[in-house]
């Protein structure tokens, strides 16, 4: 099944009073498990998380063709400019496009503006190339959208977008990228882990996160972050990762 919702939460339990986990952009394609009354439990196809969604009418898991490369993406009723706006579309939702008129491209029923897309299978060399768009979006625990985002949703969000896995959550990314890094050798697009909490390296001396006390996606010297989070959570670094 595939979501046609620009963004849905994914809930621990069966109920919007439970913490969102994760959440579903346009065009994520997921399994259903099972239903529960009016909710669904699922597994997420692109990492294989579990949680629970409300149950609503999604589309077939047809084959997407381009995804977005910008913030956030207009989409609009007609093929102009001067059409009403419907939705928007985070940084890394996909669609099937379908048809073209000029500097617009169709999907369901809706139109996006041509440069706001890539193909599907495009990819940077750097993962992490244009991070800073997510700069001053505010933090969300569980989100992976423009209107709010996590430490590990900001991770997984950028190398998914690169057509490469990572795991949702910070204690899952610390075990599954295994190349370990000492905190003199760091260099760009490392991975700095703290228990709960995930940064990447931008340079030797700074880095980006969606960092929950500043309640947004900021970037910040890495030693005064580093003892930042001991001085008020206690928490020491437990491992810097590269990405191969």
């Amino acid at each position: 099944m595939k979501s046609k919702f620009p963004v849905l939460n994914v809930y621990k339990k069966k109920t919007k009073k439970s913490s969102v986990v994760t959440q579903l952009l346009y065009g994520d394609t997921f399994k259903k498990l099972e239903q529960e009354g009016s909710w669904l439990r699922i597994k997420n196809d692109s990492d294989n998380y579990k949680g629970y969604i409300k149950n609503k009418k999604f589309n077939l898991n047809h084959k997407n063709t381009h995804k977005v490369y910008i913030l956030h993406a207009n989409l609009y009723s007609k093929p102009n400019e001067k059409s009403k706006i419907k939705k928007k579309l985070s940084f890394g939702s996909k669609v099937k496009i379908t048809q073209q008129r000029g500097k617009f491209l169709g999907f369901d029923k809706f139109w996006i503006k041509k440069n706001s897309l890539k193909k599907i299978n495009f990819k940077t060399k750097n993962y992490f190339k244009d991070i800073n768009k997510f700069i001053n979006v505010k933090y969300k625990w569980g989100g992976k959208h423009f209107a709010g985002i996590d430490c590990s949703g900001l991770i997984q969000l950028f190398l998914n977008f690169n057509n490469k896995f990572c795991p949702r959550d910070a204690k899952d990314q610390i075990k599954y990228f295994k190349k370990k890094i000492k905190l003199y050798n760091i260099k760009k697009n490392d991975l700095i882990f703290w228990k709960g909490h995930v940064a990447i390296v931008l340079s030797k001396n700074k880095l980006i996160h969606a960092y929950g006390p500043l309640k947004k996606v900021v970037i910040m010297p890495i030693k005064k972050t580093i003892d930042r989070i001991y001085r008020t959570a206690n928490l020491k670094v437990t491992g810097i990762r590269r990405i191969s």
